[in-house]
Parts: C-alpha cells; sequence; structure tokens
C-alpha cells in the first residue's frame, strides 16, 4: 500500500495551527490600530508622537492601518488558510456521512461507548416490529438488514451539522470579501477606481454646498455625484460649556434640484446613493448671521456680519453692529449690540446666541437676533461591501448554532434471539454533546423495555 505525501505549503495552509497564529496577528494589530487614532493629518501624529515616530507610523501605514496592504495581506493569508482547510477537510466528512451505518458488523457495537441492552420476551419478529415502533415514534427513522444471526436496524440524526464549522469558514471568507470590497486601498490600487469605496470628510459651512468630498490618507478629491448643501448647523452645550449635541440641516441636490432634506447628527446618518455622511466635528467662525425685522411693517433683513463693524440698514432706518464679545475658546457666549435709528442714544445691550432681543427706538420697533456661523465637519464613507459584512455576521450566528448546539447522532439496535425470547444490543455515538445523547438514548433504551 502506497502512502500518499501532501506538498508541504498544502499542508502549511491546511493547519489549524497556522489559522492560529494568524488570528493572534490580527487581533494583536487590531489592538494597535484601536490604540493609535486613525486617518488623522501626518502633523497630528509628529504633534503626538514625535517626528520619528511619526515617519515610522506613516512607513507601516498605522495610520489607516484597515487599509495598509500588510493588513490586508493578512487577511488574504487567512482567507487562504480557511480555503485550503476547509477543501481538504470537507471531502473527508462527506466519506465519513456517505459510509452506510448498516455496515457495520455487530461485534463491533460492543466496543461503542455508549451501549445497552434489553431482554424482551416476544420472538425476534415482534421484537423487530417493537424497535421500528419505537424509534418511528421517537423521531428516528430506522433502517434494517438481516446479518447471519439476526436483524440490524440503524437511525441518524443530524449528519449535516457536521458542515456547521464551515458554514462558520464560509462567514469569515464573506466577512473578509465584504471588508476587501470597501477597503478604499483596494478601490485604489487594485480597481483603480477610488470612488468604488472610500473614507473622507467635508468642512461644510453653513449655506454652502459641495458635490465632492477630500480622502482621509491622500486628500483625493472623489466627486459625489450629487451635492450637499449645509442649510443650518446648531449646537447645545452643557452648563460647564462643554458640546451636547450638534445637528446639521442638509440638502441633497441631484442634478441641481433638491431631492431629500433632512438632519444629521451623532448617531444618526444620512445614506444616499452609497455614501453615508456623519456627523463628527465643526468648525466656529468669527462671523454672524443677523436677522432684522421692523415691527408692523414687512421690512426684514438677514445678513452677515463681522464684529467691530458697522453695518448700515437703509431700508430700516438703522444702522447696527458688535461692540464686544464674551467667547470660551472659538465659541461665542454672549455679544455686546449697539444699534442706532440717529434718534437720541443708541441703544446698546448684552445678547445671547439665538436670543430674540426687541428694540424700542423713537422710530420703531426692531427685532433682532444673533447668531455664530459654523461650518459642519461631516464624515463621508462609501462601504459596497456592508451588506456583505452583514450577510456574513449572519451567516457566522447560524454556524455558530449549529456547531456549537447540534449534533451527528447514530444509533443501532442489533436484534438476536435469545432462550427468554429477544437480546437487543444498543449502540450508538455522538460526535457532540455526548452527555445529551446518553440521557436520549437512555430513554429509548427505557422505551423498548417497557
Amino acid at each position: 500500500m502506497t502512502t500518499t505525501t501532501k506538498h508541504p505549503i498544502i499542508s502549511l495552509f491546511a493547519s489549524v495551527q497556522l489559522a492560529l497564529f494568524l488570528l493572534f496577528l490580527l487581533a494583536s494589530t487590531s489592538i494597535i490600530g484601536t490604540l493609535i487614532p486613525q486617518n488623522n493629518q501626518p502633523a497630528y501624529y509628529v504633534e503626538r508622537y514625535g517626528h520619528k515616530a511619526a515617519q515610522l507610523l506613516q512607513v507601516l501605514d498605522i495610520p489607516d492601518m484597515y487599509n495598509s496592504w500588510w493588513f490586508l495581506g493578512l487577511l488574504a493569508l487567512f482567507a487562504l488558510n480557511l480555503v485550503v482547510c476547509s477543501a481538504e477537510r470537507i471531502p473527508q466528512v462527506i466519506r465519513s456521512l456517505r459510509r452506510d451505518g448498516l455496515e457495520v458488523l455487530p461485534e463491533q457495537l460492543t466496543k461503542f461507548p455508549i451501549r445497552g441492552e434489553v431482554i424482551l420476551p416476544d420472538a425476534p419478529a415482534a421484537a423487530w416490529e417493537r424497535v421500528d415502533s419505537v424509534l418511528k415514534n421517537k423521531g428516528w427513522a430506522p433502517r434494517h438488514v438481516d446479518k447471519q444471526d439476526g436483524r440490524l436496524f440503524f437511525a441518524e440524526r443530524g449528519g449535516w451539522t457536521r458542515f456547521g464549522v464551515y458554514v462558520v469558514h464560509c462567514s469569515i471568507l464573506i466577512i473578509l470579501a465584504g471588508a476587501l470590497a470597501g477597503s478604499s486601498s483596494v478601490a485604489r490600487r487594485i480597481l483603480n477606481n477610488p470612488g468604488f469605496a472610500f473614507k473622507g470628510s467635508i468642512m461644510l459651512p453653513e449655506g454652502e454646498s459641495t458635490d465632492h468630498i477630500l480622502t482621509f490618507k491622500t486628500g483625493e478629491r472623489i466627486d459625489l455625484g450629487f451635492a450637499l448643501r449645509c442649510d443650518s448647523f446648531t449646537i447645545e452645550y452643557y452648563a460647564n460649556g462643554m458640546p451636547k449635541t450638534y445637528r446639521s440641516e442638509v440638502t441633497i441636490l441631484d442634478n441641481g434640484q433638491p431631492v431629500q432634506e433632512t438632519a444629521i447628527e451623532v448617531n444618526q446618518p444620512l445614506t444616499y446613493k452609497g455614501v453615508t455622511f456623519y456627523q463628527s466635528s465643526y468648525q466656529p467662525y468669527q462671523q454672524y448671521r443677523v436677522s432684522l425685522q421692523k415691527r408692523g411693517t414687512a421690512l426684514t433683513t438677514a445678513t452677515l456680519i463681522q464684529a467691530a463693524k458697522q453695518v448700515d440698514w437703509p431700508e430700516g432706518g438703522i444702522s447696527y453692529g458688535i461692540i464686544n464679545r464674551e467667547t470660551q475658546g472659538e465659541v461665542t457666549r454672549r455679544l455686546k449690540i449697539w444699534l442706532t435709528d440717529n434718534q437720541g442714544e443708541p441703544s446698546v445691550f448684552w445678547l445671547h446666541p439665538n436670543q430674540e432681543a426687541v428694540i424700542e427706538r423713537p422710530s420703531g420697533t426692531y427685532l433682532l437676533t444673533i447668531r455664530q456661523m459654523y461650518a459642519t465637519g461631516l464624515q463621508a464613507t462609501r462601504d459596497p461591501g456592508v451588506w456583505l459584512v452583514y450577510g456574513g455576521c449572519l451567516l457566522m450566528l447560524i454556524g455558530l448554532s449549529i456547531a456549537f448546539f447540534l449534533s451527528h447522532r447514530r444509533l443501532f439496535v442489533f436484534v438476536t434471539p435469545s432462550e427468554q425470547g429477544s437480546r437487543l444490543l444498543l449502540a450508538g455515538d455522538a460526535n457532540k454533546n455526548k452527555g445529551g445523547f446518553e440521557k436520549t438514548f437512555e430513554e429509548l433504551r427505557k422505551a423498548l423495555e417497557i
């Protein structure tokens, strides 16, 4: 008999040890990617880690680690390991399932780890009917064959569950395929189509629109195929001055026409044509939007102004401006406003942003609202592999449930004549959860005794 020697490379990629080693590397490097902030500008890493460390990080692609060539290479090796491992072992499982249990020799049953014996007063023919009836009532589908000394019954359940682990393997491959499909490096370097998958950002001032984003790592311009306009940006603060929540009111413009108006908040993104926008940051400007109305008339105005500059409103007959500010960082807390209609002393007062002031002047009553100008910072992502990842995760749950909670169980009953009537030799095995199968086996044995 000749022995087939496997190629050492195939043996390597089919080994469980390689899979464990690659999983260890992926887990370890993922920790690094969690600890080191991703997709920031190079100056950020220089300031935080120093010039030499920042250079090393850039060489190793750590700032964009999950799209780096070496991390994608580890994923590819892990995928190859799963494919070779599955391809080598699945034929063995198929051969095992095709092996007919009725071909087992009766004397082999005494060597099964789970076995028992029942003596019935019935003749062999009646015992055969009893065995067939009890097994069917318990949900088994017995088959039988006549042997030299008696009749052998065989039934099995859950043979398909042996593929549970390979369902998990398949789910991992689908997840990896989704990760590769959503990788900007794959889109740029392999598909030569940067717009297929990307991650970038927009800093969009209120009232302005953009039809492109800039990618995180390279700053490359990616056209969206539509435009996004920021209609307004609002921010709320805690009592200590820390931002509480911020919200962008935006409009999608497709072919120059507004097609969708919505709000983007933290944990409430917007998705349009496969591009998802996340609220990520904001930028306050030292400019202010002023809304003025002369009560009892149709006169209104909305103007963008700066501090320490006089603004005239000829139609309303007034002039106004900002003469002082209270700020916290770049955020304005209060504004000191002066307003005059050139009749008497000017009105001077403090006003909080977004607070309405009612100003009584000899020429009439004016309503004034002022708010700081902001730009909204949005993260933009196109990930065509996200549904593959979701589907792979669902498939993994199914595979893990099969692999851990279900088993392949085989049951044998060999009926032979005896002095008391008939002797039943029971034997069985299960590839998992042997304790649970022992209870089922004992229930069957007692059902046959009664």
